[in-house]
């Protein structure tokens, strides 16, 4: 059984993946921002592996393995997030969001589950 605190973090993760994964597809902040790390051709595969991820999560409550598995996705996404980061260098500001959805994502897939 998933704890109250685990269930709001798995539910905050789903809905923020949702939010970006689908800005993805439709947000131009978004296209100049893929285009500013060098992915411009990554950005409609980054959008539907989160979605992809967010229906694991969601999944997770029934199916912990597949839940367990979309937050590990998740978090290798966030490592090669902070990656890219620092590659262009960044501000630690401007890393801090990834480092935390790394952190949030590696607590979902060894405690949530």
């Amino acid at each position: 059984m998933v704890s109250f605190l685990n269930t709001a973090l798995i539910l905050f993760s789903a809905i923020s993946f949702f939010v970006y994964g689908s800005a993805c597809f439709f947000s131009p902040y978004m296209k100049r921002e893929f285009s500013r790390w060098g992915l411009e051709g990554q950005r409609a595969l980054v959008g539907g592996l989160q979605l992809c991820a967010v229906v694991g999560l969601l999944v997770g409550f029934e199916q912990p393995l597949i839940g367990r598995a979309a937050s590990v996705g998740l978090a290798l996404m966030m490592v090669v997030a902070v990656g890219v980061r620092i590659r262009i260098k960044d501000s630690i500001t401007q890393t801090i969001p990834a480092l935390l959805y790394l952190g949030l994502q590696v607590y979902l897939s060894l405690k949530a589950f």
